[in-house]
């Protein structure tokens, strides 16, 4: 929900894993949230920007976490 100047107002607003875009509730104990710097071509230093990523306690269960913000990283990498 947004207020008239369209800023949000609900309590909770739910996240969503970044691999299986499932809901992340509120009781996944295990759910990461993950910053990912980025970093100049040239230069190969922080360029104080970074990008979020959500992974459910179901990916890492699986064992599939590295892999899947392995595979996040790289497409973001070749959108840009």
């Amino acid at each position: 929900m947004q207020n008239d100047q369209g800023q949000p107002v609900d309590l909770y607003i739910p996240r969503k894993c970044s691999w299986t875009n499932r809901l992340i509730e509120a009781f996944d104990k295990a759910s990461v949230q993950i910053n990912v710097g980025s970093i100049d071509a040239n230069t190969g230093l922080y360029t104080n920007t970074y990008k979020t990523y959500a992974l459910s306690g179901y990916v890492r269960n699986k064992g599939e976490s590295d892999m899947a913000l392995t595979d996040l990283v790289r497409k973001s990498d070749e959108a840009l």
